[in-house]
């Protein structure tokens, strides 16, 4: 038996290393392909960017958009004579109407069908044989001498023409109801008012712009079940309110000293006018206030 040597024990010390790293290196491999593996958890899924949706702020009504009516002009009248019986000037707020649009109906013919001979300015009659019906209305012309426009502040030689509103102490559009006589029998006689309250377009001293006192006839095919009646006709008058010859929306005056009710025109600005049958709902007949040299339709 051999002695074991330096150099043999060497020899064994290194074999036995490699054989233990060897073993240790396939248990390393062998442990870690049977060991559970770690998943990696999945991507999240993109996530659509939702858009805000900015709601618009509704806009508010422009106030100067809104068509001015019968008691718009009755109101705008009542601070012109309020101002001028207590020596004010007009309100700010009314002087401001000037340019606003305006839509107004005069009715007229309340009474029934005129004579054939009739004179009246507004008027209207039925011919039965032909079953047509006549429509008759004239505008009112003023001049700088009528008491309507006299004062100070009126332009010599001005000329306004245009249309009375009857009876402006009601925002009533439509013919009154039928009533008895207004004072009971034995009262004294009843002194009817004059007009106090209309619509013109104001010109210059040529009268530039208006018609002349031209009247707006027509005359309508109508079945008797069409004939207005206690209804009347109403005149319809569509455009803008203008200014006077002081550049005011309305023109005041009391002829008769303070102690009158005043007498107002209202500046307009006519785009159209038309004849309007109540009876039925419909339009007779239109005019361009603008072109008055094309023929009545």
């Amino acid at each position: 038996m051999k002695e074991p040597t330096l150099r043999n024990s060497r020899l064994v010390l290194a074999g036995g290393l490699v054989i233990a790293l060897a073993v240790g290196g396939a248990g390393f491999l062998i442990g870690r392909g049977t060991s559970p593996r770690e998943v990696a958890p999945p991507a999240a899924a993109p996530v659509a960017a939702v858009p805000v949706v900015v709601q618009p702020t509704p806009a508010l009504p422009d106030r100067g958009d809104i068509v001015k009516s019968r008691a718009d002009l009755i109101a705008l009248a009542s601070q012109a004579s309020d101002a001028l019986a207590s020596g004010r000037p007009l309100p700010k707020a009314a002087a401001d109407l000037a340019g606003q649009r305006f839509e107004l109906q005069l009715p007229f013919g309340c009474r029934g069908p005129s004579d054939a001979d009739s004179d009246s300015p507004m008027r209207w009659r039925y011919d039965v044989e032909a079953k047509a019906l006549r429509v008759h209305v004239a505008p009112v012309v003023w001049s700088g001498a009528d008491p309507a426009l006299t004062g100070d502040g009126t332009a010599t030689g001005t000329i306004a023409e245009g249309f009375w509103i009857p009876r402006p102490w009601t925002v009533s559009e439509t013919c009154p109801p039928a009533q008895d006589s207004a004072a009971p029998t034995g009262a004294d006689a009843v002194t009817l008012p004059g007009q106090t309250l209309a619509v013109a377009q104001f010109a210059d001293g040529a009268g530039q712009g208006l018609r002349d006192g031209k009247p707006y006839a027509t005359v309508v095919r109508a079945a008797p079940e069409e004939v207005p009646g206690n209804q009347g006709l109403q005149l319809r008058l569509r455009g803008r309110i203008g200014g006077t010859a002081d550049r005011s929306p309305v023109s005041c005056r009391q002829p008769a000293g303070p102690e009158q009710r005043p007498i107002c025109i209202v500046a307009v600005m006519l785009d159209d006018l038309a004849i309007n049958n109540p009876q039925t709902g419909k339009t007779l007949a239109t005019w361009s206030a603008d072109r008055t040299s094309l023929p009545d339709r």
